[in-house]
């Protein structure tokens, strides 16, 4: 039992350590509209987590992964992504990351929408938990288990994306970070385009 959480967790741990577009919205929020605001876009992240994970607890994504639902999701997933990809590259390095917040900041129930938007959007998070829990479930691993394994990986998306909030806080660590911020920017949005890509061939009939 405990070699299959240790395994479960590392993969979990692995995939959100793969900077997407939930990780550069709230490095974005952090820098531009403050603590506060950065970590009601973490609350939302970490509900859109838990609804995915929910469903493929229930086995609703695992048997259903062609129903037009889930491919609907994962269509507009693309386009955000493609959106998301193109302002990281046409932006990139225009905010300084050590300077002020922004003096308009937006209202609590739009970062917290902001940061649901984000992860129901984000194809991976979707094809991630349904492909973990379906190999859960043909393992033969218990129902109860299963909400265990799901309550954790919660917990740690919060935690997480919290943390990330906490670095973006650092001074020194932000004035590192941006001396390579319009590269590491421009790469992010190749990457997210790249990302999009792929899955939109993954999903066109064969």
């Amino acid at each position: 039992m405990l070699q299959q959480f240790l395994l479960v967790a590392g993969a979990h741990f692995l995939a959100l350590l793969s900077p997407g577009p939930d990780f550069f919205l709230i490095l974005r929020y952090a820098i531009a509209q403050g603590r506060a605001q950065a970590a009601l876009a973490c609350i939302g992240i970490t509900l859109a987590n838990a609804l995915y994970i929910l469903l493929a607890w229930w086995g609703l994504m695992a048997l259903n992964s062609q129903a037009t639902l889930f491919l609907s999701l994962q269509w507009a997933g693309c386009g955000f992504l493609l959106y998301m990809g193109w302002q990281f590259i046409r932006h990139a390095g225009r905010r300084p990351l050590l300077g002020e917040t922004d003096t308009a900041r937006s209202a609590p129930v739009g970062a917290l929408l902001a940061g649901l938007g984000s992860g129901l959007l984000n194809p991976k998070n979707g094809l991630f938990y349904a492909s973990l829990f379906a190999v859960l479930a043909s393992q033969g691993v218990g129902w109860t288990v299963q909400g265990l394994y799901g309550l954790w990986m919660t917990l740690v998306v919060l935690g997480w994306d919290l943390l990330v909030v906490w670095l973006a806080s650092q001074p020194a660590l932000m004035r590192r970070f941006g001396q390579q911020l319009v590269h590491i920017e421009r790469l992010a949005g190749i990457m997210l385009v790249l990302l999009a890509l792929a899955v939109i061939a993954s999903l066109r009939p064969v």
